[in-house]
Parts: structure tokens; sequence; C-alpha cells
């Protein structure tokens, strides 16, 4: 039996002294609740103190509170939301109280400083602001900001609304910590910074450095910057290994010899160096993440702030016409992006051990695609025929990725001349299509285990279109979806009253407009995503998405809003008992067809009949 949180997180908005937990692993039913905020190779363990990014899921939750992390997560919310006009009057909060998580009780807070890492991830008009809120309200507020927090990249497992509006110091810490993490390394990537290409030197070297995460790529910009500067050691961590502060100098004197100088590396004392080295990048206008102790002690998140702060303010890369070429050339076209994007959330979403930076990469030696396939279908994956990474030999890779290929069609997804090598090899019109069936596969099987509702038969995409036109026809409204491709879907109006439909006070109409022009179009989208969110639908799609109906994306709203729906009234659901015609007429097997085949075509149409590796 699937984890009913393994698709869409379903906090109980309207029973608010009810525990429910959001998660996507199987860890839940211990009712322990915690965050698992995976540092990823953050650090060796250095001199570090006890921090507020946990590691991976244990019945024993470390509840430490860093008092140097907390002093400097205040210290960013009070400079990125001071000019805010709901939060400035609670601003500045003074990081020797509780004041921060008194604030983060009503969900305001998380979900402003989401909007500040990833700007237009809530629609802020979703947000219940005033200043007395009640159970419900708070409840939504929560809801929507750790939905949010899912959808642009948080690791978030095991914590329900109930820990946030308790304001549990550890978990709201957490959160709040991986939030600034992700705003601080937003720009580490070639498409943000294509002078990235300048850390490497061979075509080989760019495929490493697109797989990397993050933290990994601020780690070689360093490096290389270091080796140029005459610094003899790797650093390979944020903590044990600049704890001497020596990197530091050497980096500032290396990106900015203005305002550096030789005494910082004169002195033997690493606090007056530390301290030496803060002084001189706060002339970079490098906020104070860390104190000269943070960096004695080793502190890894604040350390890893540090550089980040003084890559934002001066990278010293330069990118010629060659590197310029060469990084768009390495880009994606908006729908594959788009769409990588809404796999890797999802996949991160899940619960499983391994992080994911970018499907077309992380997935190609089959390990991570096994992971997801034994959550969603628990028992399928035989992990004694399974080669867990770092893998060294290629025909192990291509091992799993059989392995991958044989259970997607023991599941019935549609690989035609498909082997495993061509996931090995990375072919992204395959990934995605694989990735497509593979998630919408996960969503009818969650459908299918509401027993109470379909029975356990087999759920059909028909089956979600027709719910949909019949939960909106029953609320009085007009609207209809004729297919998940319909046109008219493109001005939002018929998922807000399919949202007013399944709960009627979620929707504030005075908000929503005609979507007869482009900016009504984009309002009304971006307003839908959040009231889904805030409803309690765990959703990947992009506001583009409704505008430019994707269908993929368009099934994907529906069933979830659907599968909220029935776990949280007691209306009756009968599954068809063979195809149906959809309402422009088309049966049912030929639209599933449709949909679940999306590229597998264009990869295989060109493909030899033999074709194939076999390990």
């Amino acid at each position: 039996m699937l984890s009913d949180a393994q698709f869409v997180s379903s906090p109980s908005m309207y029973a608010p002294n009810l525990k429910v937990y959001f998660s996507f692993c199987f860890e839940c039913l211990h009712g322990k609740a915690h965050v698992n905020l995976q540092t990823r190779a953050m650090a060796k363990d250095g001199g570090s103190k006890s921090s507020s990014f946990l590691k991976t899921a244990t019945t024993t939750v470390h509840h430490a509170i860093n008092e140097s992390e907390k002093a400097s997560y205040v210290a960013h919310i009070n400079s990125y939301l001071a000019e805010d006009k709901f939060l400035k009057q609670f601003l500045p909060l003074d990081p020797a109280t509780n004041a921060l998580f008194d604030l983060a009780k009503d969900g305001v807070l998380l979900c402003k400083l989401i909007n500040v890492a990833v700007p237009g991830t809530i629609d802020e008009r979703a947000i219940n602001t005033k200043r007395d809120l009640n159970p419900w309200e708070r409840n939504e507020n929560h809801t929507l900001g750790l939905n949010s927090a899912k959808a642009i990249g948080c690791t978030v497992v095991n914590i329900g609304t109930q820990d946030m509006v308790e304001g549990r110091p550890y978990l709201v810490l957490g959160l709040i910590s991986q939030v600034i993490k992700i705003q601080l390394l937003a720009d580490l990537n070639l498409k943000k910074t294509p002078e990235l290409l300048g850390l490497v030197e061979d075509d080989k070297d760019v495929e490493e450095l697109i797989s990397l995460p993050p933290d990994k790529v601020l780690l070689k910009w360093m490096n290389y910057h270091l080796k140029k500067a005459g610094y003899e050691k790797q650093v390979t961590n944020f903590s044990s290994d600049v704890k001497d502060g020596e990197a530091y100098a050497y980096l500032l004197s290396a990106l900015a010899p203005e305002v550096s100088g030789p005494s910082a590396l004169a002195t033997k004392d690493p606090t007056e160096r530390a301290n030496m080295v803060l002084e001189q990048a706060e002339r970079l206008d490098c906020k104070r993440y860390l104190t000269p102790k943070d960096i004695v002690d080793g502190s890894p998140n604040l350390n890893l702030a540090f550089v980040a702060q003084i890559f934002q303010h001066r990278n010293g890369l330069t990118a010629d016409t060659k590197t310029m070429s060469f990084a768009e050339m390495m880009t994606d076209d908006v729908q594959t992006s788009r769409e990588e994007r809404c796999f890797r959330l999802w996949i991160n979403s899940l619960g499983i051990a391994t992080y994911v930076n970018n499907i077309f990469e992380d997935v190609r030696n089959g390990w991570v695609l096994l992971e997801v396939l034994d959550k969603v279908s628990p028992g399928s994956v035989n992990w004694k025929q399974a080669t867990k990474p770092p893998i060294k030999m290629p025909f192990r890779k291509v091992e799993n990725c059989n392995q991958v290929i044989k259970i997607g069609k023991d599941l019935n997804f549609s690989l035609v001349n498909i082997a495993g090598n061509d996931i090995v090899q990375g072919n992204k019109k395959l990934l995605l299509a694989f990735m497509w069936q593979l998630m919408r596969f996960t969503m009818l099987q969650l459908l299918k285990n509401l027993r109470s509702h379909s029975q356990g038969k087999e759920i059909t995409d028909a089956d979600i279109l027709n719910w949909a036109n019949k939960k909106v026809k029953k609320s009085g409204r007009a609207s209809q979806m004729e297919s998940f491709k319909d046109k008219n879907l493109s001005n939002g109006i018929f998922f807000l009253e399919l949202l007013s439909a399944v709960e009627s006070r979620v929707v504030n109409w005075s908000l929503v407009t005609k979507g007869e022009t482009d900016d009504d179009k984009k309002l009304n989208s971006t307003y839908i995503i959040s009231v889904a969110r805030k409803l309690g639908c765990s959703i990947f799609l992009l506001p583009e998405d409704i505008i430019e109906v994707n269908q993929k994306m368009i099934l994907t709203l529906t069933a979830s809003i659907m599968y909220w729906s029935l776990q949280h009234s007691e209306e009756s659901f009968t599954p068809e008992a063979s195809p149906v015609a959809s309402a422009d007429g088309e049966h049912q097997t030929e639209f599933t067809t449709e949909v679940s085949n999306l590229a597998i075509d264009d990869v295989s149409e060109n493909k030899p009949e033999d074709e194939g590796v076999s390990s």
C-alpha cells in the first residue's frame, strides 16, 4: 500500500487539533515529527556545533538549537523583510528571544521567506495576513508554506501544520535554514551564471559540473580561485577546512585585493584572522552571516552562507565568446526545463535517500529510479541485482537501468524499443517520458487506494476528467473541461470553480479576473496554484503550464484536487468499468496512450529494432 502522502499532502485544514503529517516516506507511521534536512556534502563534522540541518530520519530527533545560526537567520529576516507591508510591524526581531518562533506560528513568515528565496512562488493574495488569525486561517498559511517549500526544493519529511502552529524551534529553524540556503545558492548553475564554465577544461568536466549540487559547485569555485592565489590545500568542506581562516584570506586577496591585505595571513591567531576576514568581506557589502567564533568553530551552514555571499558579490569569473556560446548550447528548451523541474521536485518530495539536483544527469546510473520505483511500488525492486553508487563499471549502470525498464514494463508503462542503455546515455526525451509515466502511475495508484471511494478499481484519466466536470456542475457552475488539452482552460476559471466546489471558502472571488488578457491569465493561474497548495495539494507545476494548457501538468493538477477532495468528503465515486469516451469523443484507452507516450514515439521511431544493451 502506498503512503497517502506520496503524491498529495493533505493536512486537515478544518480539524486544527488533529495532527496531520506531511510525509512522503513510511516513517510517518511512527508518529515522530521531524524534518529531514540533508546537508548533502556540507562538511566533515570537524569542530561544528549542533546544527538545525538535521540528518536522515531516525526515531530519535535532535532538538538542539545552534544559537549562532538562529542569530544569523534572524539577521537575514530583519534585512530582507524589513520593508514587507505586513511583517515590518513585527521587525526587527531580537535573536536573544524566542520572537522568531512566535512570529512563525501564524505561517506568514515562512511564506514571505519562500518568496524572497524564489520570487513568485506564492501568490501573496492567498496568504492570510491579519494580526489575529483563527485556527483555520493559520492552518491554511502553514499548509501553503509547507507545500510551497517542497515546490522550491526543500526536503520536508514528517512535519505537519500543528508542528508549525506550536512554533517548534528545531523544526522552524530547520525549514528557514533550507529556504535561505536555496536563496543563497540560486545562482550556482550554468543557466544563471554561464561564467562557471571557466572552472572546467573539457566536455567531460562540463558534464560533471552540471551534475554537481550547488554547494559542491561553490566548493569548486572556491578551490579554483585558491589555486590561482597560491593556496596549496584543497578545501573539501565548509567546516574543518576553513576553521583557521587562511582559505578565506587567500580567497579575498584573489577576488578583492583592494579590500584585503597581508595582515590577515601574517597573524597567527585564528580568531583574530577570522575577524580581519569578516571586516574585509564587509567592505564588499557581504552581510555578516557569521562571527569570528563561527569560523573558528567550523559552523558548516554559516560558513557556506558566507562563501555564497562572497560569490554573489564578486565571483571573479569572466565569460568569453566561446564560453557564452557553449552555455547557450547547453540550455534546454523551455518546455524541457519545466518538465525536468517538475519531475525533480516531485522525486525529492518522495523522501528517498538520494537528493536529485538534475534529472538528466542524476538518474543515468539507474539507482535513483530504482529508489523511486521501490517507493511508489514497494517490493518491485530486486536490490540484490542492483549496484549502489558510486559505480565505476559502466555495465553495472546498464544492469540497474535494465531493471528499471523491466519494472516499468511490469507496471504497464509504454516502453517500446527502449533499453537500459538509453537511460545510461541520458536520452532526455526518453527520461521525461519515463518520468511522466512514473508520476502518473503514482497518482492513479493513490486514487485507487482510496478504496472507500474507488472500491479498489483501477482509476483512469477519463475518471478524473469526469469527476472534475461533475463536481463543478454539481456546484451550480457552468464551466466544463472537454479534455486535459482544452484551450479554454488557459483562463483558469474552470480550476477556480473546481477548487471552490471542493471547498467553498478557499477561493476569494474578488481576486479572480475574467482571464481575457495574458496578464489576467497569469494572475489567475498563479492564484490557482497557491490556492491548491493552501488547500493541501502537493503540486509542482508553474503558472505557464496552465496558461499554455500543458496536458500532463493539467492532469496532475486535476488529480491532486480530486485526491484531496475524496480524502476530505463523504462523496461517492465509482470508476468506470470499461474505457469511457471523454467529452471530446476520444476513448480513454486512446487518451491514456496519448498522454503516457508523450515523447516516447520521438525516441523510438529512429531506433533500430535490435538496438539495446543487455548486461
